[in-house]
């Protein structure tokens, strides 16, 4: 009797061991599909990334571009003045969005676009402190002054 109870005990792991063997032998043909779709996931992030990063790049120029104008009346330093605000709130969120991504960069993953939409942060916080030297803080200041007639003469 006890020969009849281990026969079955045998093959019933048997059974069990041929089961998970066929199964993962069919998973492994699928597991190249998941793999691949996980890896374009991957892509797609750092898509989405190096997107984010070109926008803030953008937006950065043409925040520069406004430091070079002259003569700006109230009306125009209000609306810096609003800008500057809207700046800042934007590189706030841009900051919380990298902060997020800290386990992701701690895994290495994008590291490189996370890297460089980093760095857009940090110009972006630049630039926004740069308006608002050259509007709100440096015309007080002879020198400065004396300087930005000289090279409007050029």
């Amino acid at each position: 009797m006890e020969e009849v109870k281990y026969k079955a005990q045998i093959w019933a792991t048997f059974e069990d061991v041929r089961r998970l063997s066929f199964e993962e032998k069919k998973e492994s043909v699928y597991s190249q599909a998941k793999v691949d779709a996980f890896l374009d996931k991957i892509l797609e992030f750092k898509k989405t990334f190096a997107e984010k990063t070109l926008k803030i790049t953008v937006l950065i120029e043409n925040i520069e571009k406004i430091t070079w104008f002259n003569d700006v009346d109230n009306e125009a330093l209000m609306s810096i003045n609003d800008l500057i605000s809207s700046i800042r709130d934007l590189q706030s969120t841009l900051i919380r969005q990298y902060v997020s991504l800290n386990f992701i960069r701690n895994k290495g993953i994008a590291k490189d676009e996370i890297k460089e939409f980093k760095a857009a942060i940090d110009d972006l916080k630049d630039v926004a402190a740069d308006l608002e030297s050259r509007y709100f803080f440096l015309p007080r200041m002879v020198d400065f002054q004396d300087v930005t007639k000289e090279l409007s003469l050029f």
